[in-house]
């Protein structure tokens, strides 16, 4: 095998490895995230909205480092979106948390349909990649907890316990694609 080829072959494989990488860490972030979540949340208080606030902007800046190295120019308008709609919810978090539970349940459900949904886009387009079944499930799921959070908000007493287990399922997904892609892209 010439050089040629297996430089070829290296930087086909590059942006699997980087997503694997961004990946394993969008995983341990979301259950950190959910772990700490849930022991802060008995109260909207400073941390829970520090909290609240952070989510979305680690998925903002996965998304920035997704566009930047995943090498697929296709998906990049997708991923700006994705940016875009995480920082509008960190802003909108930030401030629904001023008002409650119930605007809290609202604005991250709004933003958990539609990240959801460019992450479910993103997910099948990537397809040929491999491991990317599990991040196909994960913005369909998404996409329908949101809905379950615009319900939520509505109930006689909303809780935002539920955002920890959005979090932490979140992870299991990324940790599983990146699994996944270790064996199918290694």
């Amino acid at each position: 095998m010439s050089t040629l080829q297996t430089d070829a072959g290296a930087r086909a494989t590059q942006p699997v490895h980087q997503l694997r990488r961004l990946h394993l860490a969008r995983a341990a972030s979301a259950v950190v995230w959910a772990v700490v979540f849930a022991l802060s949340t008995s109260t909207i208080g400073p941390v829970s909205v520090a909290l609240l606030v952070l989510y979305p902007l680690v998925d903002a800046a996965a998304a920035v480092v997704d566009q930047r190295t995943s090498g697929a120019t296709s998906l990049r308008g997708l991923l700006v979106v994705n940016v875009v709609l995480s920082l509008v919810a960190a802003v909108g978090l930030a401030v629904a948390a001023a008002s409650g539970e119930p605007a809290v349940l609202r604005t991250w459900g709004a933003w958990a349909i539609a990240s959801g949904l460019v992450q479910l886009v993103v997910a099948v387009r990537r397809r040929r990649l491999g491991g990317q079944w599990p991040l196909v499930l994960s913005g369909g799921i998404s996409t329908l907890a949101g809905v379950g959070f615009l319900a939520a908000a509505d109930a006689d007493e909303p809780s935002l316990t539920g955002l920890a287990g959005y979090a932490a399922l979140g992870g299991v997904f990324f940790l599983v694609s990146a699994l996944r892609s270790r064996r199918v892209g290694a």
